[in-house]
């Protein structure tokens, strides 16, 4: 882990040879997400720190640098964009500490970056480092397959352009489509690495009201790994070979049929209270895709989730600071409908 007092340093860029600006149309419908994740690269560089000495150098960049994927930092490495004291060593070189990490990232001039859009934001928090806003349900946070624009990413890059220069345009971490809540974006690189940083050691603080099918136990925590479900790629699933997961739970009221639960993510999967809900025979309400285990017939528009608490460590002044979002209007609907039924 770098120390706080060698944060990744934004490096100046060379002028790179491009047709088009960063923040021009999207070039199709059909790309990936690291069709975008290498248009918002960053030169960077730091210095290991001594804690990593002995770590071999492709496990010391995900530390050094944690904005960036495993996967994304391993292909750098291997094209030769990243140096280690001038030198572009072998992955499994161990390091020493105190050495001279530089990431030069490659020139993509066809790379199918997202425009900025103006669209509204319900921003709860913003300063020089942070910006914290309550993500309606509905609105995807960065563009994809089938979604080439009109998603939070489009807004935020109109609202604070200078987030085209930060990776993944200071996005650490995300909310699904259809799920409602707090969400936090990093302003500039030092921000995004710190609070990279405070997401891999488990330091933030995330909240999530969900209203679930049948009644379930008073409390519990669901210790599962989640991969990849092998039957279809755009699930995933509670698997032996996934990675660790964990989310804590408690019911906060009852309905007979259903329940509203408070849960705690202790780590971060993808769709991981909802793989973990289905789990335990209690998927929410509305959840289309994860619903094993639904015995009751309850309808709602979406899953029934919102991010309703964030609480992190403020990357400049160190402070504890903590947000909160009330829930919207259809899941504040939905209990109202609970409870005359109860």
């Amino acid at each position: 882990m770098v120390s706080s007092g060698s944060p990744p340093e934004k490096m100046p860029q060379p002028a790179r040879k491009r047709t088009r600006s960063k923040l021009n149309r999207m070039s199709g419908k059909n790309y990936s997400e690291s069709d975008w994740e290498e248009g918002f690269a960053a030169a960077l560089s730091a210095t290991v720190p001594p804690e990593l000495g002995g770590l071999r150098f492709d496990q010391a960049l995900a530390r050094v640098f944690p904005q960036y994927s495993r996967n994304r930092l391993q292909a750098w490495l291997k094209s030769g964009h990243i140096t280690l004291d001038g030198k572009r060593p072998p992955a499994r070189q161990a390091v020493s500490g105190g050495e001279r990490v530089v990431l030069e990232p490659p020139a993509v001039p066809d790379a199918a970056v997202p425009q900025a859009q103006r669209m509204p934001l319900k921003i709860v928090h913003e300063d020089a480092d942070l910006i914290v806003l309550d993500k309606p349900a509905g609105l995807v946070v960065h563009p994809g397959a089938g979604q080439p624009d009109r998603t939070l990413m489009n807004a935020l890059l109109a609202h604070a352009p200078r987030l085209a220069g930060v990776p993944r345009a200071g996005i650490v971490h995300r909310l699904d489509k259809d799920t409602s809540g707090l969400l936090v974006v990093a302003k500039n690189v030092e921000a995004q690495a710190d609070l990279a940083r405070q997401l891999a050691d488990r330091s933030v603080r995330r909240l999530y009201l969900a209203v679930v099918q049948g009644d379930p136990p008073a409390s519990g925590i669901v210790d599962a790994a989640i991969g990849r479900d092998v039957r279809s790629r755009v699930r995933m699933a509670v698997s032996q070979r996934g990675k660790p997961a964990r989310t804590a739970y408690r019911v906060v009221e009852r309905f007979g049929h259903a329940a509203l639960l408070e849960c705690r993510l202790e780590t971060g999967r993808t769709h991981q209270i909802r793989v973990h809900l289905q789990h335990i025979r209690h998927p929410l309400v509305g959840d289309a895709t994860y619903r094993r285990g639904t015995r009751h017939g309850l309808t709602f528009s979406r899953q029934a989730l919102h991010a309703g608490e964030l609480t992190l460590t403020h990357p400049r002044t160190r402070k504890v600071m903590t947000w909160r979002a009330p829930l919207p209007r259809d899941m504040k609907r939905l209990l109202e409908a609970l409870r005359k039924g109860a």
